[in-house]
This record gives structure tokens, C-alpha cells and sequence, in this order.
């Protein structure tokens, strides 16, 4: 059974999620984001390569002559919660095997190379398969379910991977908090964004239901929506 998918970010008043371009300077949020995501109880929480890229500490990893089942692999099973990262093109050379304490699982095609799934296995990052050669987004959450027994999936950027969940009817939840500042430019992505490819493609949305409104110390206002998506998807 699918997992209870919550979309959660912190943005700007206009709706833009690069803290580096917000303003006024004087405004930072903090621990905000991470206070409100362990509110949420998440038991694994999933990102795009260019956010998942942020956490790695590797540059390469080496060749190999190994050769490896294009099957589900684990370095753990059990944890509070997973931190999953959708790696379609295999880039992310890890150097660790948790981020903050979260064991990592890749989500990968079978296209991957060998010497891809040994530098994991040697990181110990746990690796799944969805897809060919592209990622089949609808199987990701289902695997995690199936296999480590997720309940509850945090959707947590970039904008354009939670546009991907968004449009593939996947988001159950959405959890936003607006901040005190503003991008107020062109060029950064919004809470939820596509590329050129996308652009026409829209989300296949029924209803918005307000389910909880906060106003937090700092200012914010942590807004929470149940999302109804056409056909009950």
C-alpha cells in the first residue's frame, strides 16, 4: 500500500525556495524546516539529485570488475527514518552512508553500471530499482512501503521533484510554512516547478482541504492541506 505522501517545505511569501535569495538579509529561518519536519513524523523522507547532491562528501568512485543482480539492496533495515534520494542518471558519489543519522537509499534505473552499485555498497547506501532507464516515480513509494515498511513519505524538494510527485497524483498532503521575506526576482524555483518539457502539463487536482494554520515565533504561517487528486490517485 501506498505511503501518506506530505509535500513539506519552508518558502517566501512569493512562493520561492532558494533561501540565498531572499530578503531582507536580517530574516533567517533557522531550524524552521527541521523543527516542523520532526513534527511530521515522517518515517523517510524523499529529495531530487541536486538536493541530494548537497549532502554527498565523494568525487568518484572507482571501476570495478564486479558484477551485481539489478536487484534491491540494503545496508540497513531498520531506522527511525530513511532519507531517500532519486538518483535517475547515477551522479551522486556518496563518501557517507547516512545524512544526519538517516541511512540513505538511492533510487536508481537498471541502467546503472556495476562500478556505480559497488561504490555504494562500499559507502553503505542502500539501493533501489525503479525503472529501466528512466524512474518510474508511481513504483518509488510503493517499493519503500514493501520493502523497509514506510507508513508516511516526505516529499522535500527541489521544486522540480515535488512537481514530479505533484503531477503524478502522488502528493496525499501538502505542508507549507511562508517566511517574512520575499525573492522577488526571476530564475528560482517555486515550491513546486517543471522544466520546459513540463511546463503545459498540469496536476491532476480536485480539491484543497485546510487542515491546520500556525503562526509560528518568527513570523511564519505553517499552513497544512489535504490534496484530492482526480480518480482518488
Amino acid at each position: 500500500m501506498k505511503p501518506h505522501m506530505i509535500c513539506h517545505m519552508i518558502c517566501s511569501l512569493d512562493g520561492r525556495i532558494l533561501q540565498s535569495r531572499w530578503r531582507p538579509d536580517s530574516y533567517k529561518p533557522g531550524d524552521l524546516f527541521e523543527d516542523l519536519h520532526d513534527r511530521l513524523s515522517g518515517d523517510a523522507w524523499i529529495v531530487g539529485r541536486v538536493t541530494g547532491q548537497e549532502f554527498a562528501k565523494g568525487e568518484h568512485y572507482p571501476d570495478s570488475d564486479q558484477v551485481f543482480p539489478r536487484e534491491h539492496w540494503f545496508a540497513r533495515r531498520e531506522a527511525d527514518a530513511f532519507g531517500v534520494v532519486l538518483d535517475e542518471q547515477a551522479k551522486i558519489v556518496w563518501g557517507r552512508g547516512d545524512i544526519g543519522g538517516d541511512p540513505i537509499v538511492v533510487v536508481l534505473t537498471r541502467a546503472v553500471s556495476d562500478s556505480h552499485l559497488a561504490g555504494l555498497r562500499s559507502d553503505g547506501v542502500s539501493y533501489i530499482f525503479a525503472g529501466q532507464d528512466r524512474i518510474d516515480l508511481r513504483a518509488v513509494p510503493e517499493i519503500l512501503a514493501e520493502e523497509l515498511g514506510v507508513k508516511t513519505l516526505l516529499v522535500e524538494g527541489g521544486g522540480t521533484a515535488n512537481g514530479e510527485f505533484l503531477r503524478a497524483g502522488l502528493i496525499d498532503e501538502i505542508s507549507m510554512a511562508f517566511c517574512p521575506a520575499i525573492d522577488g526576482a526571476a530564475g528560482a524555483p517555486s515550491l513546486f516547478h517543471s522544466g520546459e518539457e513540463d511546463a503545459e502539463a498540469s496536476a491532476p487536482l480536485a480539491g484543497l482541504a485546510l487542515t491546520h494554520h500556525e503562526v509560528l515565533p518568527g513570523g511564519e504561517v505553517w499552513l497544512r492541506y489535504k490534496v484530492e487528486n482526480v480518480g482518488g490517485a
